[in-house]
């Protein structure tokens, strides 16, 4: 059963996005990614490749991982517990990203891949509770202000590590950055932000519970219910169809978010400190772009919301994989005559465009699958979102990588995602929002 809307509810519950995605800003995008790649790999093509591997396997951990965790929470009213559990698998591996240095890739490469699945999965869940929280009219604006308060701390995250850590000739605590201590200590920051403010969503964001269910009757239960969705999916065709276009279009986004950073260091020279400042100009874009579209979103449809910035993020890798590095572009426009800009420069445009559209692409994602899902099996059919977001999210990174590895040039691994955002556009195209909110009510 739905609670009535509550402010303070939908807040606690945003505050987990404020608590979780200063991981993706930190260590996936742009600090720790680009620190594997440039300082602890032997080079930064063989770096981008073990990146692109520990992305993929992540990828299918989770997709396997997902559907049964999420029909175990549904059936055994668990769903809190393991959000507090893989939050922590998250917290803890993050922390003990402090320990590997130089050399030991395995060592850093196994942390980070357990602290990934940790952090997805308690995604899963913390997403299962949208339904509950938010009636169907206000889904997208809350959905939208959960991905915009993430962005907030992403963005402020980011600021600290700069101004304490990486910026500084001497960092805070005196960290010694001959043995790369300042870029370490930023890993062990993420772990302390996630584990302080993921406490009120915790503590106030509540579940209905069900009693008199033991663990094991439940994993049982958990795997014929799991067979059942499957079969029973089948009747939810528009879910079918959103969570086949979500497959897709969303491997590209995990492909952008994995390997954005590590792109601008490689392709475009960035240093640590413009990548960081690239980073704070993507975050601002983003939550701004997720919060005034999650408004949108509930006027004109998460389908559409998701089409107009796949089209957004589509534009915006054409002029990242095609800007070229170092040349001046001369570009006649008329009235206003010859403009001339860097390689680079496009890239920044690319980015604040990736920025604006990837924060909504995400929020109503989430907002209409909350939509079309029915209210028995939110935990469930969540599980297959989260299934849907990572069956395939192995293969835009290995492309990356082996395309990288064959041509030994970073542009023809990162067209892989402009493919990925094209099928997904196209199949989202076929999907009935109505018909398939209308079913999901029933």
């Amino acid at each position: 059963m739905n609670q009535s809307y509550d402010k303070k509810t939908v807040f606690c519950w945003s505050l987990y996005d404020f608590a979780n995605q200063p991981f993706t800003t930190l260590v996936i995008t742009f600090i720790y990614g680009t620190f594997f790649t440039t300082v602890l790999a032997d080079n930064e093509i063989t770096g981008t490749i073990l990146w692109s591997r520990g992305i993929s396997l992540t990828g299918i951990i989770v997709a396997l991982l997902s559907p049964i965790m999420g029909a175990l929470a549904d059936r055994g009213g668990y769903r809190k517990f393991y959000l507090i559990f893989w939050t922590w698998v998250c917290i803890i591996c993050s922390f003990l990203l402090w320990y590997p240095n130089v050399g030991q890739v395995t060592f850093a490469l196994t942390l980070f891949i357990i602290a990934n699945v940790g952090f997805e999965m308690g995604g899963v869940f913390c997403n299962a509770f949208l339904p509950d929280i938010a009636p169907k009219d206000k889904i997208g604006r809350v959905s939208g202000y959960g991905w915009s308060f993430g962005y907030v701390g992403g963005l402020l995250s980011l600021i600290l590590a700069l101004v304490f850590f990486i910026f500084p000739e001497v960092p805070l605590f005196d960290l010694d950055k001959t043995t790369h201590e300042h870029i370490r200590a930023t890993n062990v920051m993420v772990a302390i932000w996630f584990a302080i403010f993921s406490i009120p969503t915790f503590l106030f964001v509540k579940q209905d519970s069900k009693k008199g269910v033991g663990v094991k009757q439940v994993l049982i239960e958990s795997f014929d219910q799991l067979k059942n969705t499957f079969i029973q999916i089948r009747k939810y065709k528009e879910i079918t169809k959103f969570l086949l276009a979500r497959l897709i279009y969303n491997d590209g986004l995990i492909t952008i978010f994995a390997f954005g950073g590590i792109y601008a260091a490689g392709t475009f020279g960035f240093s640590m400190q413009e990548i960081m400042i690239f980073a704070i100009v993507l975050n601002v874009s983003a939550g701004l772009g997720a919060f005034l579209m999650g408004f949108l979103d509930d006027v004109i449809g998460g389908k559409m919301t998701i089409q107009i910035s796949n089209v957004g993020l589509i534009i915006a890798c054409v002029i990242a994989v095609f800007s070229p590095n170092g040349d001046i572009v001369e570009f006649s426009i008329p009235v206003v005559g010859s403009i001339m800009i860097t390689g680079k420069i496009m890239f920044w445009i690319a980015g604040v465009l990736i920025g604006i559209f990837s924060g909504p692409n995400q929020a109503s994602s989430r907002s209409l699958m909350a939509r079309f899902v029915p209210k028995d099996k939110v935990g469930e059919f969540f599980g297959f979102f989260a299934f849907s977001g990572k069956a395939t999210s192995f293969l835009g990174p290995f492309l990356l990588g082996y395309l990288t590895k064959v041509f030994g040039s970073q542009r023809y691994g990162v067209a892989v995602v402009l493919v990925l955002l094209i099928i997904g556009a196209a199949i989202l195209h076929y999907v009935d929002e109505d018909s398939g909110i209308e079913k999901g009510s029933k």
